[in-house]
């Protein structure tokens, strides 16, 4: 798994999911990352000092002969004065039919829910929108005996032809499961990889093999796969890239031991840290929504936002998962990850561009720029029992594989601040809880009051309805509105509060595709700015550990709260201390 560095820029194309790579003599110094442009050049640029090498990552190169040196040459100009990436590969005499490599995704833990719930839908849909390279195949693999019909069998039952509702789509199903095989093995057997390895070699036929492999695998297991993987079944003249599942461990601690212990055996650009959040469509317009629109970005700072609010909740328990979340609870199973990474998102300076490594380094100095949390900034709530409407709901402690006396969060509410420049003394207020009222996950932006407001007396003395609010809804029912003071039409002077809605569904036809399927693509094309790099992870840990450890050592009592409520009266008391209210209390719908 070793990388090969090198000295001649490239870039990546894609046209109807294949993926190659073009040694350019002197690359275009205007090229963006794969996604945003049409023809989805890549960011990934490398340097070689052979021009006609085609380099595959993290592996040996293979001299490949470009057939002619004039059109490679046209083909830059093409790019530049804008000609058509179809026009332009024939001016080359390219090969886009990629016969040269194949792409191996094995699922490590294929069994489990996350497998057939996520990662095989989002592969299909992959698929489907012929995203995926003309030679692939998916292997499942895990501990329990199955063949090759019956993981077919399990995978086809989670399928859907819910992509735009074409009527080939049992068509397109019936190919991709013949593309699906599974190999039973132990995840601590070098043995079994290498029988999955010789498997796997027989699928890609000689061609050039590039492997990526999912860990849908408790943490705790982690490292004996990445072990085996590495030895027995890593990649011997193609890339090989192993996607991550959060938990990173419970602190800064058990996470640096984690990093440690993965790069015995991988290099950082092959680690993938997935955190499903960073790959939700709102969330990938954070970025454009402020960078790309002048009304917005004048505004975002202290000089003009009075708080910012990230709000996750569930209107459900922990069915299913007590025995997991009673490990790690609501602060790391979401507010250190999740809630975290879009705050990052949301507070970083205008990266200097929109490669990976330029995102990611903004992100970081923002983590690092955060004030330490203290106890006092934090409320935390556990879900009781409660009856409504002759339906009784369960407390948390009712669940049989937690324990009667756990005092395990299942809400937390926090005040977050960024002694920075852009930020200094705006409260970043963070909620997260389940068993609340309602389902929604948002970002909501309260700007400061207009001085001297004219209107003051049309709105009484509830300033905070005077105050504009920019709120990003990021699920369900996507959206972005703005809440603008408005005149409503008659004679006299009467205001009220109107929306300036951009809602998806009513705005886009297209049906919003799953986090899964943006970051399994973005992994197989080496995409790495919505996956986790090991000094962000270490700089929200170092945030979040000292907290956590003072709540178990000081076994705070979390505060109860009916099950289906608004979460704990503590709360908002917590807001009310930096002169804020809750955006969520009168949600529109």
């Amino acid at each position: 798994m070793a990388a090969l560095s090198s000295s001649t820029a490239l870039s990546s194309s894609s046209v109807n999911g294949l993926h190659q790579r073009i040694a350019f003599s002197s690359p275009p110094s205007f090229l963006l990352p794969q996604r945003f442009l049409s023809a989805k050049l890549s960011l990934q640029c490398r340097r070689n000092s052979h021009p006609n090498m085609v380099l595959m990552e993290d592996a040996v190169t293979r001299p490949t002969h470009v057939k002619n040196e004039t059109p490679l040459n046209e083909l830059n100009e093409r790019l530049v004065l804008g000609t058509s990436l179809e026009e332009s590969n024939d001016a080359a005499g390219f090969d886009m039919n990629g016969d040269e490599s194949t792409v191996s995704i094995t699922v490590v833990g294929a069994s489990g829910d996350l497998a057939k719930k996520k990662i095989f839908p989002a592969l299909f849909a992959l698929y489907y929108e012929g995203f995926l390279p003309k030679h692939f195949t998916i292997f499942g693999y895990a501990r329990s005996k199955m063949t090759d019909a019956e993981l077919r069998n399990m995978v086809s039952r989670t399928l859907t032809c819910r992509i735009d509702k074409r009527e080939n789509c049992d068509e397109k199903m019936d190919e991709f499961l013949k593309r699906c095989f599974y190999h039973s093995g132990q995840y601590d057997s070098q043995e079994n990889f290498a029988a999955l390895d010789k498997k796997l070699m027989a699928h890609e036929g000689g061609r050039v093999s590039n492997r990526l492999f999912y860990l849908s695998i408790p943490p705790n297991i982690f490292i004996d796969a990445v072990r085996c993987a590495s030895s027995s079944a890593s990649s011997g003249n193609g890339w090989t890239r192993v996607i991550v599942e959060k938990p990173f461990g419970r602190d800064s601690e058990s996470s640096a031991a984690m990093t440690k212990s993965l790069k015995q055996y991988l290099k950082e650009d092959q680690i993938f840290r997935i955190d499903h959040y960073l790959g939700k469509e709102l969330v990938e317009n954070l970025s454009v929504l402020r960078f790309s629109n002048l009304i917005f970005e004048p505004l975002w700072s202290r000089q003009y936002i009075r708080n910012v609010q990230l709000i996750f909740s569930e209107d459900f328990g922990t069915e299913g998962r007590g025995g997991y979340f009673d490990h790690y609870g609501i602060i790391r199973d979401i507010m250190q990850n999740h809630l975290l990474q879009i705050l990052a998102l949301f507070a970083m300076e205008t990266p200097v561009s929109l490669d990976a490594e330029d995102t990611r380094n903004e992100k970081v100095k923002v983590l690092r720029s955060m004030r330490p949390l203290r106890l006092e900034d934090v409320v935390t709530g556990q879900y009781k029992s409660h009856t409504k409407g002759g339906v009784s709901y369960p407390a948390y402690t009712d669940d049989k594989t937690v324990s009667k006396d756990s005092l395990t969060p299942t809400f937390a509410a926090a005040a977050l601040f960024i002694d920075n420049a852009r930020w200094d003394g705006v409260p970043f207020l963070m909620k997260a809880g389940k068993a609340l009222h309602t389902r929604r996950t948002e970002i909501r932006v309260q700007f400061r009051h207009v001085p001297g407001n004219l209107y003051n007396r049309n709105f009484g003395t509830d300033l905070d309805r005077a105050t504009n609010e920019l709120v990003l809804r990021v699920q369900p029912d996507e959206a972005i509105y703005l809440k603008i003071n408005n005149k409503v039409p008659g004679l006299g002077m009467r205001l009220d509060r109107s929306h300036l809605n951009l809602h998806y569904a009513a705005r886009y036809s297209k049906e919003i595709p799953d986090a899964y399927e943006r970051l399994l693509l973005d992994a197989i094309e080496g995409e790495r700015r919505l996956f986790i790099r090991s000094d962000e992870l270490d700089a929200a840990w170092a945030l979040f550990t000292p907290l956590l450890k003072e709540l178990e050592e000081k076994k705070i009592i979390p505060e109860y709260y009916p099950y289906g409520s608004r979460g704990p009266v503590g709360a908002h008391y917590l807001a009310a201390r930096y002169n804020v209210r809750w955006g969520d209390l009168g949600v529109e719908q």
